[in-house]
């Protein structure tokens, strides 16, 4: 290889290098906003479960639901199947998040009942 064809490939590939490089940032950056994504939904899905949580102790409702919780697992299998996505891996992220709903939803009837045991404070007056 002569000098020249040495430097010539060496600028392409320097160029496909710095190419890879701006592809890798801007795909990163796609990640990281859809993991911020990703942060913000589940912070308004766990709001959500959270009043429901709230509902189902006033009411002295069990904290786990396991009917509702085996049709969404199966409803996720299949929008995972649809979206092109492991439906073992969306069914593992699921019971992930519904082992954490399941533990909020006890202590807050933990707490709930904590609160109806105590007796009340007589009325100043």
């Amino acid at each position: 290889m002569s000098e020249g064809t040495a430097r010539a490939a060496g600028d392409a590939s320097s160029v496909t290098d710095e190419a890879a490089r701006e592809r890798l940032r801007y795909l990163r950056g796609s990640i990281d906003n859809l993991d911020a994504a990703l942060v913000h939904l589940l912070a308004e899905r766990f709001k959500c479960t959270q009043q429901v949580g709230e509902l189902k102790a006033r009411h002295h409702l069990p904290p786990a639901d396991p009917a509702r919780e085996a049709a969404q697992i199966e409803r996720l299998r299949r929008l995972a199947e649809d979206a092109k996505l492991d439906p073992a891996f969306a069914e593992k992220f699921l019971n992930f998040i519904i082992g954490e709903v399941v533990r909020h939803h006890r202590a807050i009837a933990d707490r709930t009942q904590e609160g109806a045991a105590e007796p009340a404070e007589p009325a100043a007056g």
